[in-house]
């Protein structure tokens, strides 16, 4: 499955269960930290939607948490953005545009 990582948007090539040791060839980010989860939910009891007993306390950083799943929010769509041609480039700039609108810009 291509996400996106949570820092800098970048294409991560990753399958389920992800490794603790798996990082963003980008930025060097954890691919495996809350940040990048499925149950991620700011403001939620420890941040997660799922009902976990402790509490991670570096969300941006890997974690042995049995919840962890990568967040298909972050999916990349390899399709080329419309009127784009296929030309080269534009699967970044569709990556970062779906990555901005998670944000609502």
């Amino acid at each position: 499955m291509d996400v996106m990582c949570w820092k800098c948007g970048k294409a991560i090539l990753a399958e389920n269960p992800v490794g603790r040791t798996l990082v963003c060839e980008s930025c060097g980010s954890d691919v495996r930290s809350c940040r990048n989860c499925l149950f991620w939910s700011p403001g939620s009891y420890h941040d997660c939607a799922e009902r976990v007993e402790d509490a991670v306390r570096d969300k941006e950083r890997a974690n042995f948490c049995d919840s962890f799943r990568l967040n298909p929010a972050f999916k990349i769509d390899h399709a080329p953005a419309p009127g784009a041609g296929g030309k080269p480039g534009t699967g970044s700039s569709a990556a970062k545009a779906a990555f901005d609108g998670l944000f609502g810009e």
